[in-house]
């Protein structure tokens, strides 16, 4: 990976028995065509530091012998199966290491969590796979991601890498990935997706083989020059496994063909892998407007924890026009996607960014909005001072002012009544009270004027005015303050004396592996009192 970042599952042991690879067919994909580059400027774009590149600043990729074998061009071959289709692409020479056998029995030993891993695949696989072809790349990079970030596009490491590819800021804006307030490139499918094939493509032409570009992929080009220069200066072979290298890197690359070989028999471990269709699942549809993200769903009637599987990339709930940013949708929901939008006649944005500045006061912020500090706090991570100012400068999501949908959800949702209307608004008349209008749609004063930004209780003729509230967004909002609320306790917990990661598991309704991988706790590490965990 890109980021200094430990995968999930690392084993810290370098013992264990060797075992034969298995290869599941003898058609392997063709290397791509030799090359001998003039020397590269070798640059560390990883946590390494300015001074990562060996004293001649200069690799020659020629050194190294190929790691690949000859094999069948698997887009010739009439497949309907993806998984048929990786495996006809398998190039790689088996790695004669014991810690690929090692980490076949760690597999092995979770069943569950590489049926979890598998299932997140399956939206991303084929368009993975169709990427890393075009480029003449050996099939096995398109399962890196598995140990990378076991297809969670969410996962972030405490190094700071983000997203399926587990990209460091640093790196993904070397390789194009936006970053701001609004959107993450790296966890963006398709451009992280390019941005790492083309990071490896750099280093095989760098060093020669893939298993020292994965290497470097993984620890950074410096710390692969180095450890190259330190073995050519003794007269040692410089291929991957006679290198020194840091110990999660030593096990990446037999982690990938543990991968491989689970693939190409999956009954090793006890796996039955359905098939999956070898067709795109995606397709990417331009916005010419802002949407709320949960919108975007209900337009494309799916549901919106998919959406969001299928466009991680936007951090806000927004999916903003001007990011010039597509959306992912399943192929069979594009058509009905557009078709709704065509004639969805209300707004489709109910929420702004809102600047705010160190020291501006909560209460105030939450007065102007229309809102509550506890609503504030639900939709925003920021720090107060004990007066109850902001700590620092911060982007906050708020009410977008006038929206329907924006009132329903800066309403409470403890009031029955509130809960009870349809969405209803009305052109207010001459000689109309907020008294009158509130008798007449049975609500109260202060729910109109919570609703309509109302200060005073003059109403002007001629204007809109909201009178009732919709089931579905209060409910919606109950819902979300409720499950909000639980995983506002739950993101985070401090281990006690006695604690285990099973039981902490089974408390939390996660598995010990995702504790580890969101931790990155190596396996077998014993956890200590006091140790703070992230239970995502």
């Amino acid at each position: 990976m890109p980021a200094l970042a430990e995968a999930d599952g690392t084993v810290g042991s370098d013992t264990a028995q060797n075992i034969a690879t298995t290869s599941a067919t003898p058609d392997t994909q063709p290397p791509p065509a030799a090359t001998n580059p003039s020397p590269v400027p070798v640059t560390d774009s990883t946590l390494n530091g300015p001074d990562a590149a060996p004293a001649s600043g200069l690799i020659r990729a020629s050194y190294a012998a190929p790691d690949t074998v000859d094999a069948t061009d698997a887009r010739s071959l009439d497949t309907g199966d993806l998984w048929q289709r990786i495996r006809n692409g398998f190039a790689l020479k088996q790695l004669d290491s014991p810690l690929v056998a090692t980490h076949v029995d760690w597999y092995a030993q979770r069943p569950d969590y590489l049926r979890r891993t598998i299932a997140r695949s399956k939206l991303y696989l084929f368009h993975i796979m169709e990427e890393v072809q075009k480029r003449g790349m050996p099939a096995e990079i398109a399962l890196l991601p598995i140990v990378e970030s076991a297809f969670n596009p969410m996962a972030y490491s405490r190094s700071h890498a983000s997203g399926i590819w587990q990209f460091i800021p640093s790196t993904g804006k070397d390789f194009g990935l936006k970053q701001n307030s609004w959107y993450d490139g790296r966890r963006d499918i398709v451009a992280a997706t390019d941005a790492a094939l083309d990071y490896l493509d750099k280093l095989h032409t760098m060093f020669g083989t893939w298993n020292l570009a994965l290497a470097a992929y993984n620890c950074g080009e410096g710390c692969v020059s180095r450890a190259i220069a330190k073995n050519q200066a003794q007269g040692l072979p410089t291929n991957y496994l006679s290198l020194s290298l840091p110990a999660e890197t030593r096990h990446y690359v037999p982690k990938l063909m543990a991968v491989k070989e689970i693939i190409s028999d999956p009954g090793m471990v006890g796996l039955s892998l359905d098939s999956i269709p070898n067709q795109a699942y995606f397709v990417s549809v331009s916005l010419h407007q802002s949407i709320d993200v949960k919108l975007a769903a209900k337009l494309a009637d799916m549901p919106v924890k998919e959406f969001k599987s299928l466009n991680p990339a936007f951090t806000k709930p927004v999916v903003r026009s001007d990011s010039a940013q597509p959306i992912l949708l399943p192929v069979d929901r594009a058509e009905a996607f557009s078709d709704n939008l065509k004639n969805y006649d209300r707004p489709l944005v109910s929420w702004q960014l809102y600047p705010a500045k160190k020291g501006e006061r909560a209460v105030a912020i939450a007065k102007k909005f229309g809102v509550t500090v506890a609503w504030l706090k639900q939709h925003n991570e920021f720090k107060l001072t004990r007066k109850g100012r902001l700590a620092a400068n911060y982007s906050l999501m708020l009410p977008l002012g006038n929206k329907v949908d924006t009132a329903l959800a800066a309403a409470p949702t403890k009031s029955p009544a509130a809960v009870r209307h349809t969405t209803r608004t009305v052109k207010v008349k001459r000689g109309d009270t907020l008294a009158a209008l509130a008798r007449h749609h049975g609500v109260s004063i202060a729910e109109i004027k919570r609703w309509n930004r109302l200060r005073g209780e003059h109403l002007r003729a001629g204007s809109q005015l909201i009178v009732a509230e919709a089931d579905s967004v209060a409910h919606h909002n109950e819902t979300t303050h409720k499950v909000s609320a639980h995983h506002a306790k739950a993101r985070h917990y401090t281990v006690k004396h006695g604690d285990s990661l099973s039981g902490i598991a089974k408390k939390f309704d996660v598995s010990v592996e995702d504790i580890q991988h969101w931790n990155s706790i190596k396996h077998h590490t014993v956890i200590k009192p006091g140790t703070r965990l992230v239970l995502n």
